[in-house]
């Protein structure tokens, strides 16, 4: 198997970092967001944290550029721009095969995870923004629902809407709208931890709430700035049980991503299922959602840029080549690799957790 991870450290087996909320050095609204009544419920929130608030002239964002790209993700990285979200954005792409749409709360995400899958995705520098208009980005939903069925929609393809949460509120407005419809349904996933504000919501069952987790040799040294794995499993049992007023006993999942065949896998990928055993030792609605890792030349070249002393194995000699209808390829695990590992997990999850879904293996 390959050795994804080039770094002869050792990782502890379980290793909790304090849940720690992300502060940006700076908040940037432009006029069309502080126009916007969601603009000002952000603003007064971002307020509430001392954060220095910058009142932009025009509705562009400038001054995020630095000396080089590694600089420029480090301006980026501590920046929240308030914004309103595009036109473009209210004409819904499908998702499939984790929902039948994705809609957008805010786009860039604060963690700093070296194998990061918006690398390439969006355009200019990986500022966090959180956009202003929400209450018509919810609105716009309805005109997308499937007649006579659920209509499912992805809200994290371009976010950690939970990582940002705090600063916005803009997850919990989403629930609770969800939580109103009759044939709508919200999917969400995280690496943060910060539930606590979500527990008491009105969400009727319409929300699925997702952690993300992954080995600890993977998640020790790629995934910066998140919550630990056993801090997110902590937060996806307080999500899983059963609470007062309408809230708790959300249907929940775990996104095991990205899966890489390291070293004595097996054994770390065990251990992680002995977590997540540990964490959910009682009855809920549960799905898996099994993710390999996988690149592309643009990101790959975009990570190298914003991580130059990342460890990650991206050498193409070690991939099989996989195309789309458009010709674009991607970098993948080869087809023996891929179908040992996918038996191993589809196993596990089958032996520890028999009534849980398989939504996909990729």
């Amino acid at each position: 198997m390959l050795n994804t991870i080039t770094d002869p450290v050792a990782v502890p087996d379980i290793q909790i970092r304090p849940a720690r909320l992300w502060m940006p050095e700076r908040a940037l609204f432009t006029p069309a967001a502080l126009d916007e009544s969601w603009g000002q419920q952000i603003l007064r929130r971002v307020q509430a944290f001392n954060i220095p608030i910058e009142e932009l002239p025009r509705n562009r964002l400038t001054g995020l550029r630095g000396e080089d790209e590694r600089d420029t993700y480090n301006i980026a990285k501590r920046t929240l721009a308030v914004v309103t979200a595009p036109s473009s954005h209210f004409k819904l792409s499908p998702i499939p095969p984790s929902a039948d749409w994705q809609f957008h709360l805010a786009e860039g995400c604060p963690a700093h995870c070296q194998y990061c899958y918006l690398a390439g995705s969006l355009s200019g520098p990986p500022v966090i923004r959180a956009f202003a208009n929400l209450p018509q980005i919810l609105e716009n939903l309805a005109a997308y629902e499937l007649q006579g069925q659920i209509t499912t929609y992805e809200v994290s393809c371009y976010t950690d809407p939970l990582g940002i949460e705090h600063l916005t509120g803009s997850l919990a407005e989403c629930i609770r709208y969800f939580g109103s419809r009759n044939d709508a349904h919200l999917r969400w996933v995280s690496k943060f931890d910060a539930v606590d504000s979500l527990l008491e919501l009105p969400h009727n069952n319409h929300t699925r709430c997702r952690m993300s987790v992954n080995a600890t040799p993977i998640s020790a040294r790629l995934e910066g700035g998140t919550a630990s794995v056993v801090s997110r499993l902590g937060a996806l049992r307080k999500l899983a049980l059963p609470r007062e007023c309408g809230g708790g006993a959300y249907p929940v999942g775990l996104v095991i991503a990205p899966i890489m065949p390291i070293d004595d896998w097996q054994m770390h990928y065990s251990r992680l299922f002995d977590s997540i055993s540990e964490a959910l030792d009682m009855n809920c609605d549960l799905t898996f959602e099994l993710i390999s890792h996988r690149f592309t030349p643009r990101s790959k070249q975009v990570l190298q840029s914003w991580y130059p002393q990342s460890k990650l194995d991206m050498d193409e000699a070690n991939r099989s080549v996989k195309r789309n209808k458009f010709g674009s390829i991607k970098y993948v695990y080869d087809a023996v690799t891929m179908k040992t590992m996918k038996r191993f997990f589809e196993d596990e999850i089958q032996r520890r957790f028999p009534n849980a879904k398989i939504l996909y293996w990729t």
